[in-house]
């Protein structure tokens, strides 16, 4: 018989966006996105969600779960990860491409269906290589063939909401590393959802990305913050934080002890990717049936090497060595925000304008954010500490 802590049984999921056993502490959320559904189907407008947070605090998880309470309502999803590659309109026509063929038997196309792969034609016979595929259907001309993207994106997005809402239907776009997208794109995407809100027509957005992403949909578009909820997650609270750990080794028939309980939660700190890796480690530790203070403490290090050679370090790989003073002026300066200002005068510079340029790198390479103008913050938990640890300054 097998132990209740044999790692055969591991339940904890340290991953990128690996679901946990226990998702908790996102109540809110997940009730939000309910209800924006249920709007959606009757027929009313209702506000996309654009979720940020540090890196670690399951921001993909939440977007799955989202994906799937959409699917199990009925709702087409239409999901992507966005990068600095992304080809946004190409990126459109495949999703486009997929919802419509979710409502579209080959024997009976309504007609809206047809109106929405004509638009879909042209709206693909603009990309500079071409079409991305070619439809048995005459593009729709006049429709999503300017070669402007917002202007073609709303023909797009009008089209495949009427198509969808014959069918009774509706479509919810993921896209996670949202900070990602370049402004042009991020102010298409913006304006067509707001002209398909201002129709009712069952069209939403669902984006996930850093703390940055407000803000810069708020620079693409200025009504942004009339079509967006902004939900930020971060830490789990106390309670949703004891669940995710206790619960998923109850139900293997093991169980923690309230003093390692406590020692898992300082060092997380109520992180969920934390949380996940320290259980992962300890679960295969520990002889169990009781998961107890000394197991904990016998695995922490182990934890911390591994945070520092996975998710810590592989975020300095692109840095150079520019890049890595500021982080560490950072570093040594403590728990965030930081002004600008303070962060040159840690560098020794009389003024912060001619690290104007580095800063804005780091930004871009998604390992800090502006948390308010003028200051800057560490887009990953404890990277501070890691800084202080691994590159101390002078080094």
């Amino acid at each position: 018989m097998p132990r209740p802590v044999d790692p055969l049984r591991n339940p904890y999921a340290p991953g990128a966006g690996t679901p946990p056993p226990a998702l908790r502490g996102r109540d809110g959320e997940l009730e939000a996105f309910r209800i924006l559904l249920e709007r959606l189907r009757q027929g009313r407008s209702e506000k996309s969600l654009l979720v940020s947070g540090l890196r670690g605090v399951g921001k993909t998880v939440l977007l799955n779960a989202f994906a799937s309470i959409a699917r199990s309502e009925n709702f087409i999803t239409a999901a992507s990860e966005i990068t600095h590659e992304t080809n946004f309109r190409a990126l459109m026509a495949r999703r486009t491409q997929r919802a419509l063929g979710e409502i579209s038997p080959a024997r009976r196309i309504l007609k809206e269906t047809r109106k929405a792969l004509g638009v879909l034609q042209s709206f693909s016979m603009k990309l500079p290589d071409g079409p991305e595929f070619r439809l048995n259907i005459e593009a729709a001309s006049g429709y999503g063939d300017s070669g402007i993207l917002h202007e073609d994106l709303i023909d797009l997005f009008q089209a495949l909401g009427e198509a969808v809402a014959k069918r009774k239907r509706g479509v919810v776009f993921l896209f996670d590393e949202m900070q990602l997208m370049n402004k042009d794109d991020l102010e298409a995407l913006i304006a067509a959802l707001h002209k398909a809100s201002q129709h009712s027509l069952p069209i939403t957005c669902i984006g996930a990305g850093l703390p940055q992403l407000p803000a810069r949909a708020m620079e693409a578009k200025s009504y942004a913050e009339r079509l967006f909820d902004f939900p930020k997650i971060g830490i789990l609270p106390s309670d949703a934080a004891r669940e995710a750990l206790c619960l998923p080794a109850r139900e293997k028939g093991a169980d923690f002890e309230n003093a390692a309980v406590e020692n898992i939660l300082s060092f997380t700190e109520g992180y969920p990717y934390f949380l996940q890796l320290y259980g992962r480690y300890v679960w295969d530790k520990a002889a169990g049936p009781t998961i107890t203070l000394a197991d904990t403490k016998a695995v922490s290090q182990s934890v911390q090497d591994q945070l520092d050679d996975s998710f810590f370090s592989v975020r300095m790989e692109r840095c150079t060595k520019t890049e890595l003073a500021y982080l560490q002026a950072m570093g040594t300066l403590g728990k965030g925000p930081h002004q600008s200002g303070v962060i040159a005068s840690a560098l020794g510079r009389d003024t912060s304008s001619d690290l104007g340029a580095i800063r804005a790198k780091l930004i871009e390479k998604g390992l800090i954010y502006s948390a308010a103008w003028g200051q800057n913050d560490f887009t990953v938990p404890h990277f501070a500490d890691f800084l202080r640890r691994n590159y101390p300054r002078g080094e």
